[in-house]
């Protein structure tokens, strides 16, 4: 999409620079063979034909369900069972007779429809399952239906390499994990094939989909499967519980808040094989600021590091369970991490004609600098005094580097990005210390003032700056 928005945006400019007279059109003729003008409205109108018949195959897949769901107890078990592997195989066949199609001209609407009938039939899957479990009295949990529901229409993404089919499972298997986590907190002594994928949900997020991201060259893939393996890391290690328990293990703290960023920022695409080009680098990257961002707000509040209990262990009935199964994850992937880095500076001292990337540094210190205050507070001796002021003055330097950044490339995102930590930060502080309300009225204000004018002055800053170096995003 965003590689037609480019050549819907080229075909204009050229249309004008050949009225205008600067090209002929013969050399229009060579863009628009090269970039393909004539087929822009036949794409976007197959998006939307697309999207009209996904939209079209969820509610006709309700549809026979509902209808199915309300005469099923008239039919016996045998019609039952052929009325779903009928509807099952029916879809799917179908749909994947009409999605080999070779895409020319009115194929390329079978294949669209083929692919609609695909997620039908995928659709289908988790109704047959839930149906035969019902006839044959199979006892199970939501979130392993829903589980298992993720990993069949998985299968059927690597089988085709669908970017739709791989969505659905993604949100199927994340489905899953969100219903499963409260059975996972509270029946820790139970160990089942749905816990061990609950329990080892960023593992799992990084080996199922990441390959299937590449497969599909889907970036929307790679960047949920991105996110959803950062928060389920959280809840998987308990991150902000974990810093106010005395007897929690040092090295869970520490991975909790290092992991994630060291993995991102060192994350490169080339590692990996039959692989030219760095897709998903730049959102892992972004990823990692906004990690950061989140993260230093969170652990600048003083009450996070003054409030000390015991009892991390009482929590759960099993002490492997606590222990030693998130060690297994938080080993892979500082294994993985260890190694990207090792990549990563060895590329940047190879490359010594661009001189050292003081970015990289920066997030490397960011990193160290974390785990050196929650080891040392967690591990040797409480010090949340100094915690509380490093993780503020941290939160600031990054503000201000993002707004550095966007000077630099003018960058809208980024200058917002950092204006917005800092007056957060501000705001926090005003709020989470006992102030007059006076005092508080006149921070507000001053926050709205600094932030119109700032945002006046920067966009008068980027209308300076020369239109190549721009980047208005």
């Amino acid at each position: 999409m965003i590689f037609d928005n480019f050549r819907r945006q080229l075909r204009q400019e050229a249309q004008l620079w050949r009225d205008e007279g600067l090209i002929d059109a013969d050399f229009y003729q060579v863009l628009a063979q090269r970039y393909q003008f004539n087929n822009l409205e036949t794409a976007a109108r197959d998006r939307f034909v697309f999207i009209l018949i996904a939209v079209g195959a969820i509610l006709l897949g309700l549809g026979v369900i509902t209808f199915v769901a309300a005469n099923w107890q008239a039919l016996s078990r045998e019609a039952r069972l052929i009325l779903l592997l009928s509807l099952f195989l029916t879809t799917n066949i179908a749909g994947f007779s009409l999605w080999r199609q070779p895409v020319r001209g009115r194929k390329r609407r079978q294949q669209v429809f083929g692919e609609g009938l695909l997620i039908l039939g995928a659709l289908t899957i988790g109704a047959n399952m839930a149906l035969l479990a019902q006839m044959f009295h199979i006892s199970g949990s939501s979130y392993e239906l829903f589980l298992g529901w993720g990993l069949a229409v998985l299968l059927m993404a690597y089988s085709l390499h669908l970017t739709s089919l791989g969505m659905l499972a993604l949100i199927l298997v994340l489905i899953g994990y969100s219903t499963g986590l409260s059975d996972w907190y509270f029946t820790q002594n139970e160990l089942t094939l749905g816990r061990i994928v609950i329990e080892h949900i960023p593992l799992a997020l990084g080996v199922l989909f990441v390959p299937l991201a590449y497969l599909c060259r889907s970036r929307w893939i790679f960047r949920i499967a991105a996110i959803a393996f950062v928060i389920s890391w959280q809840f998987h290690l308990k991150s902000l519980q974990v810093l106010t328990y005395t007897d929690a293990p040092p090295w869970i703290a520490v991975a909790a808040f290092t992991v994630p960023p060291a993995l991102l920022w060192s994350y490169d695409d080339l590692l990996f094989g039959r692989v030219s080009s760095r897709l998903f680098q730049p959102f892992a990257r972004t990823l990692t600021l906004a990690f950061f961002s989140i993260m230093f707000y969170f652990l600048s509040f003083r009450w996070l590091w003054e409030a000390r209990t015991v009892g991390y262990q009482a929590q759960f009935k099993n002490t492997f369970l606590a222990t030693w199964l998130p060690f297994i994850d938080v080993a892979i992937f500082t294994v993985l991490a260890l190694w990207q880095w090792w990549h990563l500076l060895r590329q940047t001292r190879n490359q010594e004609r661009h001189g050292i990337d003081l970015k990289t540094i920066f997030i490397g210190s960011l990193i160290v600098i974390t785990a050196l205050f929650i080891f040392i507070h967690q591990a040797i001796t409480p010090i949340p005094a100094i915690p509380i002021f490093a993780f503020n003055a941290l939160l600031a330097v990054l503000g201000f580097g993002l707004i550095r950044e966007a000077l630099e490339l003018g960058e809208r995102r980024a200058f917002w990005g950092g204006i917005l930590l800092l007056t957060l930060q501000i705001i926090s502080r005003m709020l989470e210390y006992d102030t007059a309300l006076l005092f508080k009225s006149l921070v507000f204000a001053l926050c709205g003032v600094v932030v119109i004018f700032a945002g006046l002055w920067f966009e008068r800053y980027l209308s300076s700056l020369p239109a190549s170096s721009t980047h208005r995003s």
